[in-house]
């Protein structure tokens, strides 16, 4: 933890759900330690992410992010307590360096609705 002190304030408020295709999670640990993985990570996330609290259809969020990245995201929603389909996770796969974003060759699969709710966070 104390190579990431620095960092834990902006984990608790804004941490996204990262995860590695390796069944180790340490697909970058010979390049990236723990504190540059993190703060790599909050970086894409600052490429990619900003939420506005509106709605918007499946199709002008994968544009939005693809414009950035280059490459297509999985999107994933959840249903909040009013009925609405909300995004829930963004998936992109970056390389090992966790500099630059990749071709995923999986994504989870998620059923959102015609308009989806990207929530402030």
């Amino acid at each position: 933890m104390v190579q990431i002190s620095d960092l834990i304030s902006r984990m608790q408020s804004d941490w996204p759900t990262l995860a590695c295709p390796s069944n180790d999670g340490t697909c970058s640990e010979s390049i990236l330690d723990e504190h540059n993985y993190f703060e790599t990570a909050f970086n894409l996330k600052k490429k990619v992410i900003q939420p506005g609290g509106g709605f918007y259809s499946l199709d002008s969020i994968n544009e939005a992010i693809s414009d950035v990245t280059r490459f297509t995201p999985g999107i994933e929603c959840n249903v909040d307590a009013s009925g609405n389909s909300q995004l829930y996770q963004i998936c992109h796969c970056v390389d090992k360096s966790g500099s630059n974003f990749i071709e995923c060759s999986v994504f989870p699969t998620s059923r959102c609705g015609s308009k989806i709710e990207f929530p402030s966070f």
